[in-house]
C-alpha cells in the first residue's frame, strides 16, 4: 500500500487483500501479478501468490488478508481518493465474505476518504452489496449489520480486529448510523472489450452504489456502451435513483448511472496496442451522455502521425512497429502505408512516458460529479 501512487485517477492505494486469479484476456499482462512474482515475490503479502511459467508469473488463485494494513485509511486524516486492492480483487473467488465485511467496516469509519473499488467479479459484487451472499442466515444479513452484531457480541468474532476499529470510531453503531450504500465508496468493473463489457456492466447497473464506473484498461477492442444489454431485472434503488437529476447515463441504458469511464492502453514489456478509434469512440459516447471521461494513458504503443513521419527513412526504420486494424487484428509489417479507409493504423513502440496521455492534443481528467 502507499499514501501516494503513479495511478493517474487516484491518490493512494490500499492493499488489505492481495492475490487474484486470471479470468479474462485483460489479466494476461497484469502489472500486479508481475510484481508479485518478481520484485515482491519474497514480501509476506505476496509470497506464494504466483507460480512461474514460461510466460512469466501467474496468479495461483490464493488470496491473503493483510491484517497489518486493515486500519491504514483510518490513520490518514487528509481526505484522499483510495484505490482498494490495487494488487488483487476484493471480490475474488477465494476471498471470504468476512474479509470483505472488514474492508467495508473500515470504509464506513473513514467518511473523509473516497474509496474506489474495481472488480472483474461484477456478479459477486452485486450480490454482496445487495445482501445476497449465503444460505447461512447470519451471512445473509447486510454487511454493516454483520459487523454491528459481531461487535455487540452476537457471534464469535475476532476481538483484535474489533479493538482496532473501536480505537477509530463507534463500531457498535455502524449498522445503525452508516447509510447504505456507503456514499464514499465508488464501485466499478473492468472491461477490456465488448464481450467483457456485455458480461460485467449489466451486473454493475444492478448494484446499489453512490458512483458506478468502468475501467476500460487495458482496452483491447472497441466497446459500444450503447449496445450493452439493459438488465431487465434491475431493482429500483430509491436512495440512488431519486437523485438522478444531473447524473449521467449512456443511452439507451437510460437511468443506469454510469458516472465515469476510464480508458487506458497497456504498458509493460509485452503490452498489446490500442487503436485510437476505440478511444475516440468512448470519448464521444461519454460526451454525448454527459458521462465523465478519463483518459489514463496510451501505454507502450503510440499511433504514428503519418503526415509528420512520411520522410525518406519513414517510420518503418524507427524501431518496433506494426499495423493494427479497427478490430484489433495485427498485420505483419510489409513496408506499406496502413489502409486508412479500412481502419488500419500504424503503431510504434515508444514506451509509456513518450506515448503520454494526450488524445487529439487534449488531456482528459474528468471525475464523476457527486450529488449530495
Amino acid at each position: 500500500m502507499a499514501d501516494h501512487t503513479h495511478i493517474e485517477w487516484t491518490d493512494a492505494t490500499w492493499q488489505p487483500i492481495t492475490g487474484c486469479a486470471v479470468v479474462s484476456p485483460g489479466c494476461t499482462n497484469c502489472y500486479a501479478m508481475r510484481l508479485a512474482g518478481t520484485r515482491l515475490q519474497h514480501h509476506p503479502s505476496r509470497a506464494g501468490l504466483t507460480k512461474d511459467t514460461k510466460a512469466g508469473p501467474v496468479w495461483t488463485g490464493e488470496v491473503r488478508l493483510n491484517e497489518q494494513w486493515l486500519d491504514q485509511p483510518l490513520r490518514w486524516k487528509r481526505p484522499r481518493r483510495i484505490f482498494v486492492c490495487a494488487h488483487g480483487d476484493l471480490f475474488a473467488e477465494g476471498v471470504p465474505d468476512e474479509w470483505i465485511d472488514r474492508v467495508f467496516a473500515v470504509m464506513a469509519l473513514a467518511p473523509q476518504h473516497t474509496f474506489q473499488v474495481l472488480t472483474k467479479r461484477a456478479d459477486r459484487m452485486r450480490d454482496y452489496v445487495s445482501g445476497i451472499q449465503s444460505k447461512i442466515p447470519f451471512l445473509g444479513r447486510m454487511p454493516l449489520e454483520r459487523i454491528h452484531l459481531e461487535a455487540a457480541g452476537h457471534m464469535e468474532g475476532d476481538g483484535g480486529f474489533m479493538d482496532v476499529l473501536k480505537d477509530h470510531g463507534n463500531v457498535y453503531s455502524l449498522y445503525l448510523d452508516a447509510p447504505w450504500p456507503l456514499p464514499n465508496v465508488w464501485l466499478g468493473v473492468s472491461a477490456e472489450d465488448q464481450k467483457r463489457a456485455d458480461e460485467r456492466v449489466p451486473d454493475l447497473l444492478n448494484t446499489p452504489a453512490a458512483v458506478r464506473f468502468v475501467s476500460a484498461e487495458p482496452l483491447l477492442g472497441p466497446i459500444d456502451f450503447m449496445d450493452i444489454p439493459w438488465p431487465s431485472d434491475r431493482p429500483r434503488f430509491p436512495e440512488i435513483d431519486d437523485i438522478s437529476d444531473g447524473r449521467s447515463s449512456l443511452h439507451p441504458i437510460a437511468g443506469s448511472k454510469l458516472d465515469w469511464i476510464i480508458v487506458g492502453g497497456e504498458s509493460g514489456p509485452v503490452a498489446r496496442p490500442m487503436h485510437p478509434a476505440w478511444v475516440r469512440s468512448i470519448r464521444d459516447q461519454c460526451a454525448a451522455a454527459g458521462t465523465a471521461f478519463f483518459f489514463k494513458q496510451w501505454g507502450k504503443w503510440a499511433a504514428i502521425d503519418q503526415s509528420r513521419e512520411a520522410d525518406d527513412t519513414g517510420w518503418q526504420g524507427r524501431g518496433n512497429w506494426m499495423i493494427l486494424d479497427r478490430n484489433g487484428d495485427l498485420d505483419i509489417p510489409d513496408h506499406r502505408w496502413p489502409d486508412e479507409e479500412d481502419g488500419e493504423v500504424a503503431v510504434i513502440d515508444v514506451g509509456k512516458s513518450r506515448a503520454g496521455r494526450l488524445l487529439d492534443g487534449i488531456e482528459h481528467n474528468a471525475m464523476p460529479r457527486i450529488i449530495s
